[in-house]
Protein backbone atom coordinates (compact mmCIF):
# COMPACT_ATOMS: atom_id res chain seq x y z
CA UNK A 1 0.00 0.00 0.00
CA UNK A 2 1.14 2.99 -1.09
CA UNK A 3 2.16 6.15 1.52
CA UNK A 4 0.19 9.44 1.95
CA UNK A 5 2.18 11.90 2.95
CA UNK A 6 0.76 14.96 4.49
CA UNK A 7 2.38 19.06 4.35
CA UNK A 8 4.03 19.29 7.46
CA UNK A 9 0.90 22.39 8.20
CA UNK A 10 -1.33 19.06 8.33
CA UNK A 11 0.01 17.02 10.67
CA UNK A 12 0.47 16.12 13.89
CA UNK A 13 4.13 15.18 15.39
CA UNK A 14 5.47 13.31 18.38
CA UNK A 15 8.99 14.27 19.24
CA UNK A 16 10.43 12.25 22.35
CA UNK A 17 13.85 14.02 23.72
CA UNK A 18 12.10 17.35 22.93
CA UNK A 19 13.43 19.48 25.34
CA UNK A 20 17.45 19.72 23.91
CA UNK A 21 19.30 19.51 20.94
CA UNK A 22 18.04 17.41 17.75
CA UNK A 23 14.84 17.12 19.83
CA UNK A 24 14.08 20.61 20.47
CA UNK A 25 15.63 22.18 16.81
CA UNK A 26 13.23 19.51 14.91
CA UNK A 27 10.50 20.63 17.59
CA UNK A 28 10.79 24.67 17.01
CA UNK A 29 11.21 24.35 13.29
CA UNK A 30 8.24 21.93 12.58
CA UNK A 31 5.99 24.56 14.95
CA UNK A 32 7.13 26.96 12.57
CA UNK A 33 6.00 25.66 9.18
CA UNK A 34 2.77 24.47 11.09
CA UNK A 35 2.31 21.16 12.41
CA UNK A 36 0.56 20.68 15.49
CA UNK A 37 3.42 19.17 18.54
CA UNK A 38 3.46 16.67 21.06
CA UNK A 39 6.51 17.03 23.04
CA UNK A 40 7.94 14.14 25.23
CA UNK A 41 11.18 14.13 27.39
CA UNK A 42 12.06 13.44 31.42
CA UNK A 43 12.53 17.87 32.28
CA UNK A 44 8.72 19.58 32.70
CA UNK A 45 10.44 22.83 33.32
CA UNK A 46 11.87 22.78 29.67
CA UNK A 47 8.99 21.47 28.21
CA UNK A 48 6.60 23.73 29.57
CA UNK A 49 9.39 26.50 28.23
CA UNK A 50 9.56 25.58 25.00
CA UNK A 51 5.80 24.45 24.52
CA UNK A 52 4.50 28.20 25.87
CA UNK A 53 7.04 29.79 23.04
CA UNK A 54 5.62 27.78 20.44
CA UNK A 55 2.05 28.70 21.73
CA UNK A 56 3.14 32.06 22.15
CA UNK A 57 3.88 32.43 18.17
CA UNK A 58 0.99 31.12 17.30
CA UNK A 59 1.61 27.24 17.32
CA UNK A 60 0.27 24.20 18.82
CA UNK A 61 1.72 22.17 21.01
CA UNK A 62 1.31 19.98 24.21
CA UNK A 63 3.97 18.75 26.51
CA UNK A 64 4.02 14.91 28.36
CA UNK A 65 6.83 14.38 30.79
CA UNK A 66 7.77 11.00 30.48
CA UNK A 67 11.20 8.28 30.28
CA UNK A 68 11.18 6.60 27.36
CA UNK A 69 13.06 3.47 29.06
CA UNK A 70 9.44 3.14 30.53
CA UNK A 71 6.83 1.30 28.02
CA UNK A 72 4.19 2.49 30.34
CA UNK A 73 5.35 6.22 30.10
CA UNK A 74 5.51 5.47 26.26
CA UNK A 75 1.98 4.90 26.33
CA UNK A 76 1.16 7.45 27.96
CA UNK A 77 2.59 9.98 24.98
CA UNK A 78 0.25 8.30 22.79
CA UNK A 79 -3.01 8.24 25.27
CA UNK A 80 -2.29 12.22 25.80
CA UNK A 81 -2.16 12.41 22.05
CA UNK A 82 -5.24 11.14 21.04
CA UNK A 83 -6.72 12.66 23.65
CA UNK A 84 -5.44 16.18 22.53
CA UNK A 85 -6.08 15.65 18.41
CA UNK A 86 -7.53 12.23 18.11
CA UNK A 87 -4.19 10.92 15.64
CA UNK A 88 -0.83 11.39 14.93
CA UNK A 89 0.78 11.05 11.04
CA UNK A 90 4.38 11.47 12.65
CA UNK A 91 6.57 9.68 15.24
CA UNK A 92 9.85 10.62 15.88
CA UNK A 93 11.63 8.55 18.07
CA UNK A 94 14.67 11.04 19.23
CA UNK A 95 15.55 10.31 22.87
CA UNK A 96 19.34 9.19 23.60
CA UNK A 97 21.71 9.63 25.82
CA UNK A 98 25.74 8.07 25.65
CA UNK A 99 28.33 7.06 28.30
CA UNK A 100 31.95 7.70 27.85
CA UNK A 101 34.36 5.80 29.35
CA UNK A 102 36.38 2.13 28.04
CA UNK A 103 34.03 -0.30 28.19
CA UNK A 104 35.59 -2.58 30.88
CA UNK A 105 34.96 0.21 33.26
CA UNK A 106 31.84 1.02 33.00
CA UNK A 107 29.32 -0.40 35.49
CA UNK A 108 26.68 -3.04 34.61
CA UNK A 109 24.12 -1.25 35.64
CA UNK A 110 24.91 1.74 33.45
CA UNK A 111 25.11 -0.18 30.45
CA UNK A 112 21.84 -1.38 31.15
CA UNK A 113 20.22 2.18 31.90
CA UNK A 114 21.80 3.43 28.30
CA UNK A 115 20.30 0.58 26.41
CA UNK A 116 16.72 1.29 28.08
CA UNK A 117 16.49 4.71 27.09
CA UNK A 118 18.74 4.27 23.68
CA UNK A 119 17.18 0.82 22.57
CA UNK A 120 13.74 -0.14 24.63
CA UNK A 121 12.69 3.71 23.97
CA UNK A 122 13.02 3.47 20.00
CA UNK A 123 11.54 -0.33 20.46
CA UNK A 124 8.54 1.03 22.97
CA UNK A 125 7.78 4.12 20.56
CA UNK A 126 8.09 2.14 17.34
CA UNK A 127 5.73 -0.25 18.36
CA UNK A 128 3.42 1.48 19.97
CA UNK A 129 3.41 4.19 16.74
CA UNK A 130 2.78 1.50 14.43
CA UNK A 131 -0.11 0.16 15.97
CA UNK A 132 -2.04 3.20 15.17
CA UNK A 133 0.00 4.56 11.85
CA UNK A 134 -0.81 0.53 10.36
CA UNK A 135 -4.39 1.99 10.55
CA UNK A 136 -4.26 5.41 9.56
CA UNK A 137 -0.82 5.86 7.59
CA UNK A 138 2.29 7.70 8.68
CA UNK A 139 5.92 7.83 9.11
CA UNK A 140 7.99 6.65 12.36
CA UNK A 141 11.16 8.00 12.17
CA UNK A 142 14.06 6.84 13.88
CA UNK A 143 17.61 8.68 15.18
CA UNK A 144 20.11 6.11 14.58
CA UNK A 145 23.59 7.36 14.38
CA UNK A 146 27.12 7.28 12.64
CA UNK A 147 27.81 4.79 15.31
CA UNK A 148 24.81 2.39 13.64
CA UNK A 149 27.33 1.06 11.13
CA UNK A 150 30.67 1.83 12.92
CA UNK A 151 31.81 1.52 16.77
CA UNK A 152 33.38 4.09 18.35
CA UNK A 153 36.27 3.26 21.44
CA UNK A 154 34.90 4.91 24.59
CA UNK A 155 31.41 5.19 23.46
CA UNK A 156 31.09 1.40 22.89
CA UNK A 157 27.96 0.58 24.30
CA UNK A 158 26.24 3.78 22.80
CA UNK A 159 27.71 2.47 19.14
CA UNK A 160 25.96 -1.05 20.51
CA UNK A 161 22.56 0.47 20.74
CA UNK A 162 22.54 2.16 17.62
CA UNK A 163 23.64 -0.88 16.05
CA UNK A 164 21.05 -2.47 17.57
CA UNK A 165 18.52 0.56 16.77
CA UNK A 166 19.90 -0.30 13.27
CA UNK A 167 19.02 -3.73 13.12
CA UNK A 168 15.52 -3.42 14.85
CA UNK A 169 14.57 -0.30 12.32
CA UNK A 170 15.39 -2.39 9.38
CA UNK A 171 13.19 -5.66 10.50
CA UNK A 172 10.49 -3.61 11.31
CA UNK A 173 10.54 -1.58 8.19
CA UNK A 174 10.55 -5.13 5.98
CA UNK A 175 7.82 -6.71 8.67
CA UNK A 176 5.55 -3.70 7.19
CA UNK A 177 6.27 -3.73 3.63
CA UNK A 178 5.60 -7.24 3.85
CA UNK A 179 2.13 -6.46 5.64
CA UNK A 180 2.14 -4.15 2.57
CA UNK A 181 1.12 -1.28 5.76
CA UNK A 182 0.98 2.40 5.08
CA UNK A 183 4.11 3.33 6.95
CA UNK A 184 7.52 4.88 5.82
CA UNK A 185 9.98 4.33 8.27
CA UNK A 186 13.30 6.20 7.99
CA UNK A 187 16.51 5.57 9.81
CA UNK A 188 18.22 8.97 10.48
CA UNK A 189 22.12 8.49 10.98
CA UNK A 190 23.71 11.66 11.83
CA UNK A 191 27.82 12.62 12.04
CA UNK A 192 28.55 14.63 15.40
CA UNK A 193 26.28 17.13 15.94
CA UNK A 194 26.99 20.59 18.26
CA UNK A 195 24.12 19.73 21.19
CA UNK A 196 24.71 19.65 24.91
CA UNK A 197 24.74 15.71 24.28
CA UNK A 198 28.63 15.25 25.38
CA UNK A 199 27.58 17.04 28.70
CA UNK A 200 24.44 15.16 29.00
CA UNK A 201 26.68 11.77 28.95
CA UNK A 202 27.87 9.49 31.84
CA UNK A 203 31.46 10.38 31.63
CA UNK A 204 34.39 7.88 33.19
CA UNK A 205 36.85 9.94 31.82
CA UNK A 206 39.20 12.20 33.56
CA UNK A 207 38.53 14.76 30.87
CA UNK A 208 35.30 16.49 29.43
CA UNK A 209 34.11 14.62 26.84
CA UNK A 210 33.49 15.96 22.95
CA UNK A 211 32.53 14.72 19.72
CA UNK A 212 34.90 13.93 16.81
CA UNK A 213 35.00 16.57 14.30
CA UNK A 214 33.54 17.49 11.83
CA UNK A 215 31.04 18.89 13.49
CA UNK A 216 27.65 19.92 12.46
CA UNK A 217 25.24 22.21 13.88
CA UNK A 218 21.35 20.56 14.81
CA UNK A 219 19.29 22.55 12.08
CA UNK A 220 20.63 19.81 9.48
CA UNK A 221 19.30 17.06 11.53
CA UNK A 222 15.91 18.50 11.76
CA UNK A 223 15.60 19.48 8.33
CA UNK A 224 16.72 15.85 7.34
CA UNK A 225 14.04 14.73 9.62
CA UNK A 226 11.44 17.05 8.86
CA UNK A 227 12.40 16.12 5.19
CA UNK A 228 11.52 12.34 5.66
CA UNK A 229 8.00 13.19 7.41
CA UNK A 230 6.86 13.97 4.23
CA UNK A 231 8.85 11.87 2.06
CA UNK A 232 9.81 7.87 1.65
CA UNK A 233 13.36 8.23 2.57
CA UNK A 234 14.65 4.35 4.30
CA UNK A 235 17.86 5.95 5.47
CA UNK A 236 19.32 9.47 5.68
CA UNK A 237 23.03 10.24 6.76
CA UNK A 238 23.12 13.81 8.07
CA UNK A 239 26.68 15.14 7.20
CA UNK A 240 29.19 13.25 4.71
CA UNK A 241 31.67 12.10 7.61
CA UNK A 242 28.45 9.49 8.57
CA UNK A 243 28.03 8.26 5.13
CA UNK A 244 32.46 8.23 4.21
CA UNK A 245 32.93 6.49 7.85
CA UNK A 246 30.05 3.82 6.80
CA UNK A 247 31.41 2.82 3.41
CA UNK A 248 34.83 2.97 4.56
CA UNK A 249 33.45 0.51 7.61
CA UNK A 250 31.90 -1.96 4.94
CA UNK A 251 34.30 -1.98 2.23
CA UNK A 252 37.57 -1.67 4.31
CA UNK A 253 37.05 -2.34 7.71
CA UNK A 254 40.43 -2.28 9.15
CA UNK A 255 41.24 1.02 7.90
CA UNK A 256 38.23 1.95 9.40
CA UNK A 257 39.68 0.36 12.82
CA UNK A 258 43.02 1.84 11.85
CA UNK A 259 41.41 5.03 12.08
CA UNK A 260 39.33 4.60 15.12
CA UNK A 261 42.61 3.32 17.18
CA UNK A 262 45.10 5.81 16.45
CA UNK A 263 42.90 8.87 15.91
CA UNK A 264 39.32 8.67 17.96
CA UNK A 265 40.30 8.27 21.41
CA UNK A 266 42.06 11.87 21.30
CA UNK A 267 39.93 13.31 19.61
CA UNK A 268 36.53 12.73 21.86
CA UNK A 269 38.75 14.44 24.86
CA UNK A 270 38.66 18.28 25.67
CA UNK A 271 41.65 19.65 27.63
CA UNK A 272 39.47 20.02 30.72
CA UNK A 273 37.93 18.30 33.68
CA UNK A 274 34.62 16.47 33.67
CA UNK A 275 32.26 19.48 34.80
CA UNK A 276 29.25 16.68 35.44
CA UNK A 277 30.84 13.09 35.31
CA UNK A 278 27.15 11.74 36.38
CA UNK A 279 24.98 13.37 33.65
CA UNK A 280 21.61 12.42 32.44
CA UNK A 281 21.66 8.55 32.29
CA UNK A 282 19.03 7.87 35.41
CA UNK A 283 17.61 12.09 35.96
CA UNK A 284 17.04 14.65 33.65
CA UNK A 285 19.07 17.92 33.45
CA UNK A 286 18.94 21.10 32.50
CA UNK A 287 17.45 21.33 29.31
CA UNK A 288 16.03 24.08 26.98
CA UNK A 289 19.33 24.35 24.68
CA UNK A 290 19.82 23.39 20.68
CA UNK A 291 23.81 23.82 20.81
CA UNK A 292 26.16 22.35 22.66
CA UNK A 293 29.62 24.47 23.65
CA UNK A 294 31.67 23.10 20.65
CA UNK A 295 35.06 24.14 21.04
CA UNK A 296 35.98 23.54 17.12
CA UNK A 297 34.60 24.90 14.40
CA UNK A 298 30.68 23.89 13.45
CA UNK A 299 29.89 23.19 9.91
CA UNK A 300 26.25 24.76 9.36
CA UNK A 301 25.31 22.90 6.47
CA UNK A 302 25.87 19.75 5.05
CA UNK A 303 25.96 19.84 1.21
CA UNK A 304 26.10 16.42 0.92
CA UNK A 305 23.18 15.83 2.67
CA UNK A 306 21.28 18.40 0.92
CA UNK A 307 22.53 16.75 -1.85
CA UNK A 308 21.40 13.62 -1.33
CA UNK A 309 17.66 14.66 -0.34
CA UNK A 310 17.62 17.10 -3.40
CA UNK A 311 19.61 15.55 -6.31
CA UNK A 312 17.53 17.02 -8.75
CA UNK A 313 17.68 20.07 -7.31
CA UNK A 314 21.01 19.86 -6.67
CA UNK A 315 21.89 18.45 -10.17
CA UNK A 316 20.50 21.79 -11.57
CA UNK A 317 22.63 23.79 -9.29
CA UNK A 318 25.74 21.88 -10.54
CA UNK A 319 24.93 21.95 -14.05
CA UNK A 320 24.06 25.95 -13.92
CA UNK A 321 27.65 26.45 -11.99
CA UNK A 322 28.84 25.08 -15.22
CA UNK A 323 27.58 27.31 -17.72
CA UNK A 324 28.02 30.13 -15.78
CA UNK A 325 31.87 29.50 -15.39
CA UNK A 326 32.17 28.35 -19.10
CA UNK A 327 30.31 31.69 -19.80
CA UNK A 328 32.96 33.58 -17.50
CA UNK A 329 36.18 31.75 -18.97
CA UNK A 330 34.37 32.32 -22.56
CA UNK A 331 34.29 36.21 -21.87
CA UNK A 332 37.85 35.95 -20.36
CA UNK A 333 39.31 34.28 -23.59
CA UNK A 334 37.17 37.57 -25.67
Amino acid sequence: MKVTFKPLSQQVMVITGASSGIGLATAQTAAARGARLVLAARNETALATVTDRIRAEGGQAIYVVADVGSREDVQRIADRTMQEFGTFDTWINDAGLSIWGRLEEISDEDHRRLFDVNFWGIVYGSLIAVGHLKKHGGTLINLGSAASDVAFPLQGMYSASKHAIKGFTDALRIELEEQDAPVSVTLIKPAAINTPFPHHARNYMESEPKLPPPVYHPQEVAEAILYAATHPERDIYVGSSSKMFSSINKTAPRVMDWVSRNLMVDLQKREETPRNPVGTLFEGGSGGFVDGDEPGYVMKTSLYTRASLHPLLTGAIVAGSALAMMAWLGRERG
